[in-house]
């Protein structure tokens, strides 16, 4: 059984969210094409503005400090926590529709529309 503890308004369609896992942060990724970083117990809120589409998936790093998102637009992104400097960007050739990360944090994977599966190597 699952009781709730809180809830956020936002003013897009949730296509995907990711929680961080120092418990710290949750990251939300719009239909809009933003993703909001909330902190989880403070009122602190970060905007990040670089897809052009909506944000279909979104992982953390096991290690907290950084996250991927990915969107219609073909992007892999990926972002510090919790503020979203840009660490880099990458194009695909079709929409990107979902993300993993390994557990070291070295290999990040993605899942596209035009059926391939791409593995990157981590090297920031």
């Amino acid at each position: 059984q699952g009781r709730q503890l809180k809830q956020h308004d936002f003013s897009s369609q949730i296509f995907s969210l990711g929680y961080c896992p120092t418990g710290e942060w949750l990251a939300v990724g719009m239909e809009s094409s933003n993703v909001e970083v909330l902190h989880c117990s403070k009122p602190d809120k970060y905007q990040l503005h670089l897809h052009e589409s909506c944000v279909l998936s979104l992982k953390f790093a096991y290690c907290g400090k950084w996250f991927v998102s990915t969107g219609k637009d073909n992007l892999l992104n990926a972002w510090r926590t919790p503020y979203g400097a840009s660490i880099f960007q990458s194009k695909e050739s079709s929409s990107v529709l979902s993300c993993d990360i390994s557990t070291d944090d070295k290999y990040i994977v993605t899942g596209s529309g035009d059926k391939k599966a791409t593995l990157y190597e981590v090297i920031f």
